[in-house]
């Protein structure tokens, strides 16, 4: 069930007077906003507002011709009709949001943080339905007042998110002092008749139309004039308040569902990290005892590699590394001619006929390319689905325009293994490739050496065994990675041919079923 869809579904038929059916005895909505017309006046000759508050404020109706008109302050008349986005019930009108609430905005400066003090709300802080206060920094007392001169927050009034992730309206529902920063504020200030919480469920409604209509910039933001002058439908109060209760009781119930769809998509994931923990651990097919041990085929491939070397083909890799057990039933690994101990490193145990292989020794490392004739596929860290492991989409960028960190050769079978965070989760098996594609150095490409299937490849680097493994070496501020270092020094458990053949089948197989449950939950 696509809960996101119903929701906004249910918000429209609440914004369009759909939802619930109308009451011809309800006062209607142009008498209301008459009343606030008349509160503004008076809170002008009471000093409460400056005339220039209200100097913007217009009035909509519906002509003679049936069509919609907006008259201004200066007496000049204008037909908006192509502004209009739908029609509306009898006994509702149209407004702009201006006409209704006060609208303001916090500071666009940055104070000076400080580790205890007033909370300064920004934009990351609000969440659906909600202020996040998990990671909200904070401000002095006295930078606060100064910005509360302004904007000063109140219960009942709503947050808007004005820069960046625009939306995520959410109404203040505690009495302590906050200051805010790139966020719009909704006060109620000249009608307490209006309620609060049907405005927010229209801006809830509105906030998917107001991201495709942002200003430009580095960052996409609405400034305050977008949405002081945005139209409003207003309904008869009676109204408002049958709708927000309609609305509270089904969104509640979505929510509910949410709930209960990312406890099974949890359970999910948590099933499949399980699967293929049990399958690089040894413990999902049964062992044959006919199988060529993998230590067998490793010396095998060594051979070959050696026979190379003495042909000049190739360099011999200094950090190449022999792991075996002794006969002390220890491991232990050659590097040259030194000799460790490295029990302390094996993670656990492994059947008979597996064995323990860094990744300098199972991988046949990456090459650098540079893109060839008129157009390439790029694929960028964004490429890659990092739920599916699988690429979403390629870029297809001319060969003059190649960014610079496009140089990582890839064939059919490599495994792209992401080395950024927070997207070291998006890898993918490469199964069929363009001649001309070309990945990012962002990734580490994984080409096996004969050592590892493809698919089993592709299993054991998406394991958590090997994720969170790696994660641990993580470094950097700005922009956190891990190195072709730590892939390659890394220990990964290796089977025998056959057996990665039999537990890729029995991935390939459950996983789908999986998928499907997947999709469902969607």
């Amino acid at each position: 069930m696509d809960t996101k869809a119903l929701r906004q579904k249910i918000l429209d038929l609440a914004i369009r007077g759909k939802l619930v059916p109308q009451d011809p005895s309800d006062e209607p909505a142009s008498v209301l906003l008459e009343r606030i017309r008349e509160q503004k006046k008076q809170m002008v000759k009471e000093g409460k507002l400056k005339a220039k508050d209200i100097k913007n404020d217009t009035i909509i109706f519906v002509g003679e011709d049936n069509l919609h008109y907006e008259k201004f302050q200066d007496g000049s008349v204008k037909c908006i009709e192509d502004e209009i986005p739908f029609e509306l019930p009898e006994g509702w009108a149209w407004c702009r949001l201006n006409s209704i609430v006060d609208v303001r905005d916090g500071t666009h400066d940055t104070p000076t943080y400080v580790d205890k003090g007033i909370p300064l709300i920004t934009s990351k802080n609000l969440v659906e339905g909600g202020i996040d206060y998990s990671n909200v920094k904070y401000i002095s007392e006295k930078d606060a007042i100064s910005i509360n001169d302004r904007s000063g927050v109140n219960i009942g009034d709503i947050l808007f998110a004005m820069i960046g992730t625009i939306g995520n309206p959410s109404m203040v529902t505690e009495d302590i002092l906050i200051s805010i920063k790139n966020v719009a504020l909704f006060k109620f200030t000249f009608s307490k008749n209006l309620s609060n919480h049907f405005v927010m469920y229209f801006l809830d409604y509105a906030q998917e139309d107001m991201k495709n209509k942002p200003s430009g910039g580095l960052q996409p933001f609405v400034s305050l004039n977008f949405l002081r002058t945005y139209l409003v439908p207003v309904p008869p109060v009676e109204e408002q308040q049958r709708i927000v209760s309609i609305l509270a009781d089904s969104i509640n119930k979505i929510r509910n569902i949410d709930v209960l769809k990312n406890e099974l998509t949890a359970s999910v994931k948590k099933a499949k990290s399980k699967i293929l923990d049990l399958a690089i651990r040894g413990k999902l097919v049964p062992q044959d005892p006919n199988d060529e041990p993998a230590s067998v085929l490793l010396e095998r491939i060594r051979v070959e590699k050696e026979e190379l070397i003495k042909q000049g083909k190739i360099k011999r890799d200094k950090k190449e590394s022999i792991i075996f057990r002794g006969d002390d039933n220890s491991y232990y690994e050659k590097i040259g001619d030194d000799i460790e101990n490295i029990d302390t490193e094996i993670p656990f145990n492994l059947p008979d006929n597996w064995i323990w292989c860094r990744g300098c020794s199972c991988f046949s490392g990456m090459e650098t390319t540079k893109p060839q004739g008129e157009f390439f596929d790029y694929i960028d860290i964004d490429s890659i689905d990092n739920r599916l492991h699988c690429i979403k989409k390629t870029k297809r960028i001319p060969v003059i325009e190649a960014p610079s960190r496009a140089s990582r050769a890839i064939n059919s079978g490599s495994v792209l293994f992401s080395l950024v965070r927070p997207y070291l989760e998006n890898i993918a098996l490469l199964e069929e490739i363009h001649s001309h594609s070309i990945a990012s150095t962002g990734f580490y490409v994984c080409n096996s050496n004969g050592l590892l299937l493809p698919d089993y490849m592709f299993y054991l680097m998406i394991s958590k065994y090997v994720v969170d493994g790696l994660n641990q070496y993580m470094k950097g501020d700005n922009s956190p990675s891990i190195s072709r270092n730590d892939i390659e020094n890394w220990l990964y458990p290796i089977p025998p041919i056959d057996e990665q053949r039999r537990i890729c089948y029995i991935l390939k197989t459950t996983f789908a079923t999986i998928e499907k449950l997947e999709e469902s939950l969607i």
